[in-house]
């Protein structure tokens, strides 16, 4: 919802220690991508001219669609939320039969997204169908798709996911599809995992091939970490400036340089080369931003949603023209630690605690418990023993902890693809990094 007052922010940024040991797939040493800070990585991106050669818009056929999911919002909700009170999502599809990947958003992406517009044109050139589905962190997701609409437990987000992937095979039911795979980056590629593990048992795609591309392994480390981005110093005390106005001082400088005003994510390579370049700390401080902007926009979504009250009082009517930034501030005071505890734990410990093996409870705080069962650690025997499933991840990226990888070279052993750097997603559009994935659905 918040996006729309947010979007040079998020054009900054596809949102966002290192371990070692065994036999993940050897990457040489002659690895060509370019930016070797993981905070830089992460901001910049991949030059264009390392992108891997793709279709145009024009030579893809596709459309969007709409889901009649939650029909009971269309009249619960304010009218500003018009246009996602039916779900959409975007299909590609080519002319004959052909095998469908559904691709799962990250933190706060819609469908429509710069990286999801990526990846489909990436397996559209490949000979896939696309359906690409925003996260379930998104407004539109939260609004048109999910019963509660307080993401951050894992099997209900994919609980949620499914049933929108069951929904669009059946609205395209006469798509000819030979075969069915699953996809999702970051945020996306942990809910890829227990969709997958669901599927296991509902059997209503028998997914041949998933692959999770740079996916947090414990969910809480990685919104910690992001969260701790945040408190970077980068000014000294007695500069008087805050940080978006440093920040927008150094962009007006270089676009002054350049004689234009073109902003978009070939241009922030451009930028970390320039005299006006980020430190490390300032990257840091900018990726804690945008996170804490998604933070910002799922809190005041879930809060109006089920009428908590948290944020927007109760009896609050919102219109059209309802100034939200009183509203925006004050979800902002609540990052993503502060939603867990206020929103999502509550939720949890009433709809889906008892659902736990009571053992791990037992031992367990519900914090700790509900830590677990949202993590990839929750998978552990499902990812050991399921040989269509891999990762490919970066040894850099921002938002693992301490023995991650471990755990990842553990229970994925072969299917696991790490990379030398790249920060978090800094390297999907690399080349090579395109050639491995498609690789991976071609085996």
């Amino acid at each position: 919802m918040f996006k729309r007052l947010l979007t040079p922010v998020y054009l900054l940024l596809n949102l966002l220690y290192i371990a070692t040991t065994a036999q993940a797939k050897d990457i040489s040493a002659n690895y060509q991508f370019p930016l070797h800070n993981p905070f830089e990585a992460t901001v910049a991106g991949t030059p264009s001219a390392l992108y891997p050669e793709l279709p145009k818009d024009a030579d893809i056929r596709q459309g969007d669609y709409n889901l009649r999911l939650r029909p009971e919002r269309e009249y619960s909700l304010p009218s500003n939320f018009w246009p996602v009170k039916t779900f959409s999502y975007r299909l590609a599809e080519q002319s004959g039969p052909a095998p469908l990947i559904f691709i799962i958003a990250g933190t706060g992406a819609q469908y429509s997204s710069s990286t999801m517009e990526y990846l489909k044109k990436l397996f559209y050139g490949a000979g896939f169908h696309v359906a690409q589905i925003s996260s379930p962190t998104a407004y539109d997701f939260m609004v048109g798709a999910s019963p509660y609409a307080t993401p951050g437990y894992s099997p209900q987000d994919a609980k949620d996911i499914y049933a929108v992937m069951r929904a669009i095979k059946k609205q395209q039911r006469n798509l000819e599809v030979t075969d069915w795979h699953l996809t999702g980056y970051s945020l996306g590629g942990l809910q890829a995992a227990f969709v997958s593990q669901l599927d296991e048992h509902e059997q209503a795609f028998n997914f041949k091939r998933v692959l999770l591309l740079n996916p947090p392994v414990n969910l809480y480390t990685s919104v910690s970490n992001l969260n701790n981005l945040v408190n970077t110093k980068v000014l000294d005390d007695d500069d008087g400036r805050t940080f978006y106005q440093m920040m927008l001082d150094k962009l007006t400088r270089h676009f002054n340089s350049k004689g234009r005003f073109d902003f978009d994510e070939a241009v922030l390579f451009e930028f970390q080369n320039s005299p006006q370049k980020l430190t490390e700390n300032e990257l840091a401080m900018l990726i804690g931003s945008v996170f804490r902007f998604s933070a910002a926009d799922i809190n005041f979504t879930s809060d109006l949603i089920n009428r908590r009250g948290m944020i927007t009082p109760i009896q609050k009517k919102i219109y059209d023209g309802t100034n939200l930034t009183p509203f925006f501030k004050e979800a902002l005071l609540c990052d993503f630690e502060c939603y867990i505890h206020k929103q999502l734990l509550p939720l949890w410990r009433v709809h889906f605690k008892d659902s736990l093996n009571a053992e791990p409870i037992a031992e367990k705080s519900d914090l700790d418990a509900l830590i677990h069962a949202t993590s990839l650690y929750a998978l552990s025997d499902y990812l050991r023993d399921s040989k269509k499933i891999a990762v490919m991840h970066n040894a850099d990226d921002i938002i693992l902890g301490k023995g991650d990888i471990g755990f990842l070279k553990e229970h994925m052993a072969e299917r696991l693809t790490l990379y030398p750097y790249g920060g978090h997603l800094g390297n999907l559009n690399y080349r090579e990094n395109a050639a491995d994935i498609l690789e991976f659905f071609h085996d």
